[in-house]
Parts: structure tokens; C-alpha cells; sequence
């Protein structure tokens, strides 16, 4: 068994970001549709046609489409557009769960007080992963990771997000020992006004999660 620490880049919105993540052997590729809030979003034509071109290059790289609180009508154009994984923030509707024919990930905003919303995720035979996440998905803060050393993930792919970059993903990984680590904001450019990722900050990120495995 493989216990290497996988690596997802979140907010894609250029090819090339995907040639990057290509060279890079990255394991996933997060793509933020119907959520026109996000600077990342992408229409879901533009998403379609960025798997697809990830799909042509990289028969490796997972597609992963990051929702808030989606219909079962975007759901379906989702699966339509060839997304391999449903992330989902805000609310998972039960028409949703239970006819979603894909993997469900659903993202844990740490610093609510909702426990009983944490027990009920990993409870759920319908979830397969679990998306620890900030306060605010997206703002690129972290959270008390001591408040989850011990963490158990039970049976769900544990995704470990908010806040994560090349300086401290090293100590998260010690610290909270996850499946997958999820980067957005920390490969972004220092320049909050130019969009799409820093290439190169990825490189760095990457290169300080395969130095661990």
C-alpha cells in the first residue's frame, strides 16, 4: 500500500496550470463551478473544456469539481462534463447524496462549533472523503491543527486544506498525517490582483510534500 501523501491544486482556471500539474505528477486538479462569488470560478463550459484537456494530457490526474451547496441539476451537468470527484461545501442536499454517481468529498469548515456535523460525515457510507477546511473556505487561513493530532478519518480519504504552503505544508503533514494535502490561495501570486497560479509556487509546494515521502 501506497502511503504517500497525494497533493491537490485547487482553483484551476488555465491550461497552463494543468501542464504544470502534469509535469509535476500532482494527483488532483480542483476546478470551482457555480459559485460566482469565488474569483476562481470557472463557467461550466470552461470547466468542461479544461478536463477535457486534462483528461487528453494525464490519464492520472483526478478532476475534482468544488462546490457550494449544489442542485441536483448542476450535479448531473457535472458528472456530464466528466468530473471524476464531487467536492461540496455548504449544504449536501439528500436528493444530491443519494443520486450523485460520483465520489462525494465533503468539505468541514473546522472552526464552526457544528461537532455534530463532523460525527455525521464520517458516519455517512455516502461520503467517501472528508475536506478539513478553515473557517472560510478559500481565504487562505488555517486552523488549530492541534485540535486534530489524533484525528480519525475512519474510513474516508482525508483531505487536509486551509491555509497550506510551500513554508508550512511540511509540518502539517507531520502534525495531522493526511491522505491528500489541498492548496488554493498559497500558490497564488503575492499580487492578489493577478489571477491564476503561481507556477513556481506550486513547484515549491510539490517539491516540499515529495521530500517527506
Amino acid at each position: 500500500m501506497d502511503d504517500s501523501v497525494k497533493i491537490k491544486i485547487c482553483g484551476i482556471t488555465l491550461k497552463e496550470e494543468i501542464d504544470s500539474l502534469i509535469r509535476l505528477n500532482v494527483e488532483y486538479a480542483g476546478f470551482v463551478v457555480f459559485f460566482e462569488k469565488s474569483r476562481r470560478n470557472n463557467t461550466l463550459e470552461k470547466a468542461a473544456e479544461l478536463v477535457k484537456y486534462l483528461k487528453e494530457k494525464s490519464d492520472t490526474i483526478k478532476a475534482v469539481a468544488v462546490t457550494v451547496s449544489p442542485t441536483l441539476s448542476q450535479v448531473i451537468e457535472i458528472e456530464n462534463a466528466g468530473f471524476h470527484i464531487l467536492q461540496v461545501h455548504g449544504a449536501l442536499l439528500s436528493n444530491v447524496k443519494e443520486n450523485c454517481h460520483l465520489p462525494i468529498y465533503r468539505a468541514f469548515n473546522v472552526d464552526s462549533r457544528e461537532k455534530s456535523k463532523l460525527s455525521e460525515i464520517l458516519n455517512d457510507k455516502k461520503i467517501s472523503g472528508i475536506v478539513l477546511d478553515g473557517a472560510v473556505a478559500g481565504s487562505g487561513n488555517t486552523f488549530s491543527w492541534d485540535r486534530f493530532k489524533d484525528f480519525n478519518r475512519k474510513d474516508k480519504e482525508y483531505v487536509l486544506a486551509g491555509g497550506l504552503n510551500p513554508e508550512n505544508v511540511g509540518k502539517a503533514i507531520k502534525l495531522l498525517k493526511p491522505n491528500v494535502v489541498d492548496v488554493s490561495s498559497g500558490v497564488e501570486y503575492d499580487d492578489k490582483l493577478k489571477k491564476g497560479k503561481d507556477l513556481e509556487k506550486i513547484d515549491k509546494f510539490v517539491k516540499a510534500v515529495r521530500s517527506l515521502n
